[in-house]
This record gives C-alpha cells, sequence and structure tokens, in this order.
C-alpha cells in the first residue's frame, strides 16, 4: 500500500461523528437547560400557588399621587421584570487533522561462498642422492546473506474549535400576548377602597320597591361584596358579580350603604304617583 492510501485510510479512521456531533449535541442539550431556567424564574418569581392548589399571577401594590389624591395600583410582577430568553444564535465549528506518515525501506543483502577442499600429492624420488616433493592445495570459500528491512509509521493530530455565540431572544407570541394582558389587567384604586352603586336616586311607586345593587373594590383591587351592608335593609349576594343587591321602599331618609368605617354612600328612595289613564291617553294623542 503506498503512502497516499495510507493517509486516506488514516483518515478514514477518524471518529467525525465524536468530533462534530458531541459539540452540536452539548449545545442543544445547553439550549433545552436555558428553555428550562426560563420557565423556573416564570414559575418561581411571577406566579404563585394558592392553598388551593390554585396557581394566581404575583402582583405589586404601591400608592402614588394622581390629580391631588392618592391612588394605588396593581401591577402583574412579570410585566416589570425582564424575563431571560437567552437562545444559541449560532455554532460555528472548526476541525482540522494532520496526519504525519514516516515509511522506511532498507534492504541489504551480503554474498560469500566458501570452498575447502585440499588435495596433497607428495611424490617422492631419488635421483643420485637427490630428494623430489610434490604437494598441491586447493581452497574455496562461498556465503550468502540477504536481509531487507522495511519500517512505516504514521501520527494523526486533531484539533476543533468551537465558538457559541448566544443573547437574549425575542419573546415568545405567546408570553407576549400574556404579557399583554397582564398589562391591561392594570388598575387604579384608593387605598381605601371603592364602594359604588348603580344610582344614588331612586322614584318608585306606591307599594314597590328600588333595586339597588353595591359594589366594593378592595385597594388590591379585588371585588368584594361580603363586607356590604345597608342600615335598615337586608342585603341578597350575588357570587356571579360579587355585588350586593338590596330591595328598598320609599322613605323621607336617605339609606346609608356602606363597606367598612370609610366607605359609605347615602341612597335616596323616593315615592311618586303613577301615572293615571286621562295622563297616559292624553299623552298618546299628543305623540
Amino acid at each position: 500500500m503506498d503512502l497516499s492510501k495510507k493517509t486516506t485510510s488514516t483518515l478514514e479512521s477518524l471518529p467525525f461523528y465524536n468530533l462534530i456531533g458531541g459539540p452540536l449535541n452539548a449545545c442543544i442539550r445547553a439550549q433545552a437547560e436555558a428553555a428550562q431556567t426560563t420557565v423556573n424564574f416564570i414559575k418561581e418569581v411571577g406566579l404563585e400557588e394558592e392553598k388551593d392548589g390554585v396557581i394566581e399571577a404575583i402582583y405589586v401594590h404601591f400608592t402614588f399621587v394622581q390629580n391631588g389624591r392618592k391612588v394605588t395600583i396593581s401591577v402583574p410582577l412579570l410585566t416589570i421584570v425582564p424575563i431571560p430568553y437567552i437562545a444559541i444564535n449560532s455554532i460555528d465549528i472548526k476541525f482540522k487533522a494532520t496526519v504525519s506518515g514516516v515509511e522506511t525501506d532498507s534492504f541489504s543483502s551480503n554474498y560469500s561462498n566458501e570452498y575447502n577442499e585440499n588435495y596433497n600429492y607428495s611424490r617422492n624420488y631419488k635421483s643420485r642422492n637427490k630428494r623430489k616433493t610434490t604437494s598441491l592445495q586447493t581452497s574455496f570459500s562461498s556465503k550468502h546473506d540477504s536481509k531487507c528491512t522495511q519500517d512505516s509509521s504514521f501520527s494523526v493530530e486533531s484539533t476543533i474549535d468551537v465558538e457559541v455565540h448566544a443573547g437574549q431572544e425575542s419573546m415568545p407570541a405567546g408570553m407576549a400576548k400574556v404579557l399583554e394582558m397582564l398589562g391591561a389587567a392594570m388598575d387604579l384604586v384608593s387605598p381605601d377602597g371603592e364602594l359604588s352603586v348603580n344610582d344614588t336616586t331612586f322614584y318608585v311607586e306606591s307599594g314597590k320597591r328600588a333595586r339597588v345593587i353595591a359594589q366594593y373594590k378592595t385597594p388590591k383591587g379585588l371585588y368584594d361584596s361580603e363586607g356590604i351592608k345597608c342600615k335598615g335593609a337586608t342585603g341578597k349576594p350575588n357570587a356571579m358579580d360579587k355585588t350586593m343587591e338590596f330591595e328598598l321602599e320609599a322613605k323621607s331618609e336617605p339609606y346609608e350603604i356602606s363597606c367598612g368605617d370609610v366607605q359609605k354612600v347615602l341612597v335616596k328612595v323616593t315615592e311618586v304617583a303613577a301615572p293615571t289613564a286621562k295622563a297616559t291617553s292624553s299623552s298618546a294623542t299628543t305623540a
């Protein structure tokens, strides 16, 4: 296998799924935790659970002067505190892999041949007192050594840079609608509460009664009819409208409708004569 194929094979073995997918999964989990943090903030700061298990918005009540008189305003807490909406805007992942490869081929060959053979031939003869000796020796050597070495090594160095950009995200449409409704629920009330009736002057015929409806708003802006009273008459509470209804007959002195020691309203019920048949006919002719 040549060097280029080995390099390609080494790159293909890199765990790209973990290298790239890991940071992306971490960003997704971080986004989910940020959303859960927002939910916890709304529950802990802007909402409270009553004894009956009903969850209600927390209101801030404070008093100020308006047009020369003191008034109390009730504001939902969620409308005056910033709600954290942190979101990841962009993710930049930069990946770099460096493959270093070293391949070494070495080959060595030694050849030697050795052959040994001794041949001795001796011949002796004498001639006139002379002695002659003949000797022959042959030597040959042969030897063969072969060595081949091949070394290859590869190293991979990978680096990954992750840049995450996050910031305050725009408010979701549902939460914006809720805050709009809470903002419209802001109300100005007298610090002592407000007692109101449907009218302060009634005219009734003989034997008939005037139907007076009284309503009281507490300094916190809640309607409460339990404390509404009228001297000389018994009221009938209306649980649906949070009002107290009185049936009052005509008399010379006004009725006093109150709620507590501060809020009082005087209601006058006057008796009038019933229209006669002649007056009715005359009115019809004129018309």
